[in-house]
């Protein structure tokens, strides 16, 4: 692809795409194009006023013929914000695909306060403005290379330093801008991006530390090019310990890492929570790129900087948060995977699935393959997530559907029985059925068992599974809470459930 692409703002209204060109272009020395304000000077009348006097119809018409034209004579060094309905058009979409689109990911609410009260013709009836949001994002989301969430603290200068990086990537790479409250960061995810310059840290001065485990070093060490040292470990759960934890800080402390230098936590959710633990604690931390080379972690574990160890007690009982610089998942790499742990991530795209709903649960309910395009869904869906709520305050709680029993199943069979995916399925089972989703509950079951995975767990004693609830980390007081569904893209957390509740969902189970 072309090197000569312009940089195009797309997103809807009340995304503030026209500040932010114009931000952009102060800052990176480019120029900017607003396509309203181009419209405006070429029909002599507001958008506004085109709306009444002429109608939508031909407003979009002559909408549709200069962003076509803006398009066309646009470059690098430009950046081009474009109208919220503009790529409503074939003909716009079409043009789009010559340059390097960024969408504006604004949430609905935020929107609606800052158009409410304006001129804006199709800002008049919030039901009627949802619905137009809802119906567009498809849009947005099919035609952008990039997308960056709308907050008070998004780093246009960063975005477009990794901008300019996602010149050099192979095509078809999209970038997500992750954002919370500690941090922001790019997540590239494209196939054979794993030897591009994507890194966030330039090198020389800064060092690269890399944690892996003996399978996945023999694949994909070679692929993230030199590094400064090397700490392999044995793979599967029972690495994820203070034994392990203490092994990588002496490793990396002999090796001479500074702070001036980081970690690169190559494989699974295993690696990504070691190594990210061991990065946060490390001379008081120390900043980690994960490079996650499983499903279950390109879809879920990669992002939003939870990290930590297992203690024979319970799961992930000792960690802390710790964002990433970056993320750089290569789908690729998936193609080397046994099916077994294939089949493991496959639980976590079905609970992401579930918790996000629309058209990413009605794909994954089609039991349609899970491509890219899926992959970038949950990233997205996980990072909305901890973009509302980074420290587990409320809504991320969400994230544990399925986890509660899961992560009960993993610890009363030491970490060895099932791999993580495996559990979560069942606690994913268990979970539907506290919500009395029995028809949903089946259908979960349906697409767990054409996946490989366990519905049933008859070897478990049910008892001890109901026990090892009580030592979950998100216990509070004498209460667990739980996360419960009321249907695809309506699941709540803080659920209560009595013993005899509990017990019967994992009774099923042991069945």
């Amino acid at each position: 692809m072309s090197d000569s692409r312009a940089i195009v703002l797309i997103g809807f209204m009340g995304s503030g795409k026209t500040t932010a060109a114009t931000r952009l272009a102060a800052e990176r020395g480019l120029h900017a194009i607003d396509l309203d304000r181009v419209i405006e000077e070429r029909a002599g009348a507001t958008v506004a006023e085109l709306f009444a006097r002429d109608g939508e119809r031909a407003f979009r018409a002559l909408e549709e013929e200069l962003a076509c034209e803006v398009l066309a004579g646009a470059g690098r060094g430009e950046v081009v914000s474009l109208g919220g309905g503009s790529v409503t058009s074939d003909r716009v979409r079409a043009a789009l695909a010559e340059h390097l689109v960024v969408w504006l990911d604004v949430d609905p609410a935020l929107a609606w306060r800052r158009v409410a009260d304006s001129d804006r013709p199709l800002a008049r009836d919030r039901a009627a403005f949802d619905a137009l949001h809802a119906e567009r994002s498809a849009l947005y989301g099919s035609t952008a290379d990039v997308v960056a969430p709308v907050s008070a603290g998004l780093n246009l200068g960063r975005l477009h330093d990794a901008l300019d990086r996602l010149r050099l990537a192979p095509e078809g790479t999209r970038l997500l801008w992750a954002v919370s409250d500690s941090a922001e960061y790019p997540v590239w995810i494209g196939r054979g991006i794993l030897g591009c310059d994507l890194w966030p840290f330039p090198r020389p001065p800064a060092r690269r530390f890399c944690v892996t485990d003996e399978h996945v070093a023999a694949l994909w060490l070679e692929s993230i090019g030199e590094v400064d040292g090397l700490v392999v470990i044995a793979p599967g759960e029972p690495s994820k310990s203070i034994a392990q934890a203490e092994r990588v800080w002496r490793e990396l402390a002999a090796a001479g890492m500074t702070r001036g230098d980081h970690v690169v936590a190559l494989g699974g959710g295993v690696v990504g929570d070691l190594a990210g633990f061991c990065a946060a604690t490390y001379q008081r931390g120390v900043p980690v790129v994960q490079v996650p080379t499983t499903l279950a972690a390109q879809v879920d574990s990669a992002y939003g900087g939870k990290t930590g160890v297992d203690l024979p007690e319970a799961k992930n009982y000792v960690g802390v948060y710790h964002e990433p610089a970056a993320v750089i998942a290569d789908p690729a790499v998936l193609e080397t995977l046994p099916r077994e742990e294939s089949s493991a991530g496959y639980a976590e795209v079905i609970k992401t699935a579930l918790i996000a709903g629309g058209t990413l649960w009605e794909r994954v309910a089609a039991d349609l393959p899970i491509d890219d395009d899926v992959i970038f869904a949950c990233a997205r869906a996980k990072l909305a997530v901890v973009a509302a709520d980074e420290r587990d305050g409320g809504r991320r709680q969400v994230l544990n559907l399925g986890h509660t029993v899961g992560h009960a199943i993993e610890t009363v069979t030491g970490y060895r029985r099932y791999r993580h995916g495996e559990a979560v399925g069942l606690g994913l089972l268990a979970a539907l059925s506290l919500s009395e989703q029995r028809e949903l509950r089946a259908r979960v079951a349906e697409l767990l068992t054409a996946h490989g995975l366990p519905t049933r767990a008859g070897e478990l004693d049910a008892d001890a599974v109901v026990a090892a609830t009580q030592r979950d980390k998100k216990r509070v007081g004498a209460t667990v809470p739980f996360v419960l569904v009321d249907g695809p893209g309506a699941v709540r957390h803080g659920g209560e459930v009595t013993g005899a509740q509990l017990a019967a969902a994992v009774a099923e189970l042991c069945a």
